[in-house]
């Protein structure tokens, strides 16, 4: 069993600790202590991270794990620790105490959102950059409501409100009756209760701080729905929260630093861009309809015939997408046409839809003799991967046509 120190004072940066056991695992070590300040990843808390030192070596920690035994693995420098030596442990101060922050933070927004909106947190997680909750809520959210969620929050943490921890061995009904969530048969005794003035009671194994007004500030960063009756809703706090609003005004004045118009706000400037893109989009469309015109007219009159069947064949040097659109294009606009084109490492066979012939079925015998995959409808087919030249392919396809037209005359 290794010695919690976390939980005796969350905010002990440092503690000498004697090696349990090792276990070596390439450049990555593994070290069981007999006592730790390094909180092992639980509760949607990540695991500590920093350092264990003794004379000839160093390990980095970058994973904490276990319950009852905790484990820390982590990059080794030097020599192999051996079971039974003292080490010193050295807490990255500021990466936990950012999440006591976030965590603490967590119980407020929880509570404030239970007492409003009578919804439960059913997930919580600290990410490096952001936190997520997740709450059981079949309602409507909307920034409205989320910024009256961030006022009653922040009022809780700037009240210099008290953080206590009681830990029981069994809990008396009357508390019970005032837990925020109800604790879970999985608990086991020592339960260690987290008390906020008379915002919120809730069994929690995670690190607090003493006060709210450490917490700084908790800002909501986005909601959404996940399911019908789920939200998630991202946010942050401490330090991390004055890093993300950085990051958004940084990003908000780069981009209004782009618009032809650089006033505020930037939603007006983004619409006016819109409007300007689907007009161009529009024209575009417009001229991409007339050059394909053109180019269908041009193919049609080169167009071979298979029993006054059109078959324009020709190797396009444009993108999949745009080459089938215009296929589509040619030969919904011609009755008895069939056009089977080729371009780099893909091709598209298309017809028109009153022809009785199958594009899947050429398509299945193309590839059979150049190589390569694909599939599609009877009206239109593609495939790609084929060990022979775009011009050869059109030349089986060609080949191939005439044969299944011949024998569906």
């Amino acid at each position: 069993m290794t010695k919690k120190l976390f939980y005796r004072d969350p905010y002990l940066r440092e503690a000498k600790a004697r090696v349990l056991r090792v276990e070596e695992m390439g450049e990555t070590v593994q070290l069981l202590l007999d006592r730790t300040i390094f909180y092992p990843e639980g509760g949607g808390q990540p695991s500590d991270r920093g350092i264990i030192e003794g004379r000839g070596f160093r390990v980095h920690v970058d994973s904490v794990r276990g319950k009852d035994e905790i484990w820390h693995e982590g990059k080794l420098e030097g020599r192999l620790p051996r079971e039974g030596e003292e080490v010193r442990l050295i807490l990255d101060w500021e990466w936990r105490y950012e999440n006591m922050k976030a965590h603490t933070g967590q119980h407020i927004l929880s509570a404030v959102i239970k007492g409003l909106l009578d919804a439960d947190t059913t997930g919580f997680q600290v990410f490096p950059e952001y936190n997520k909750i997740e709450i059981d809520y079949p309602g409507e959210l909307t920034w409205e409501l989320i910024e009256e969620i961030e006022r009653k929050t922040n009022e809780v943490v700037w009240g210099d409100v008290e953080v206590e921890v009681e830990v029981y061995e069994e809990l008396p009904e009357e508390l019970k009756a005032h837990l925020r969530k109800a604790l879970s048969e999985k608990v086991k005794p020592p339960i260690r209760i987290v008390k906020i003035g008379t915002v919120d009671v809730t069994p929690c194994g995670g690190t607090h701080v003493r006060s709210t007004r450490e917490i700084g500030i908790v800002k909501v960063l986005n909601f959404y729905r996940k399911s019908r009756k789920l939200w998630r809703i991202e946010f942050v706090a401490g330090k991390r929260a004055l890093r993300a609003l950085n990051e958004l005004i940084s990003d908000y004045w780069a981009s209004l630093d782009e618009m032809p118009n650089k006033n505020r706000p930037l939603r007006q400037r983004i619409l006016e861009l819109k409007t300007e893109l689907e007009k161009l989009t529009e024209e575009k469309s417009k001229l991409r309809r007339e050059l394909w015109s053109w180019k269908a007219e041009a193919l049609l009159k080169n167009a071979r015939e298979i029993n006054g069947i059109k078959v324009v064949t020709f190797v396009e040097d444009s993108p999949m997408k745009d080459a089938q659109a215009f296929a589509i294009h040619l030969v919904e606009g011609n009755p008895n046409t069939v056009v089977l084109l080729a371009g780099k490492n893909y091709v598209i066979f298309a017809k028109n839809e009153e022809l009785n012939v199958s594009m899947r079925e050429l398509l299945k015998e193309v590839l059979a003799k150049v190589g390569g995959g694909g599939g599609g409808s009877d009206n239109l087919a593609k495939g790609g991967g084929f060990r022979v030249s775009p011009e050869d392919v059109l030349g089986v396809a060609f080949e191939k046509l005439e044969k299944l037209l011949s024998r569906g005359s």
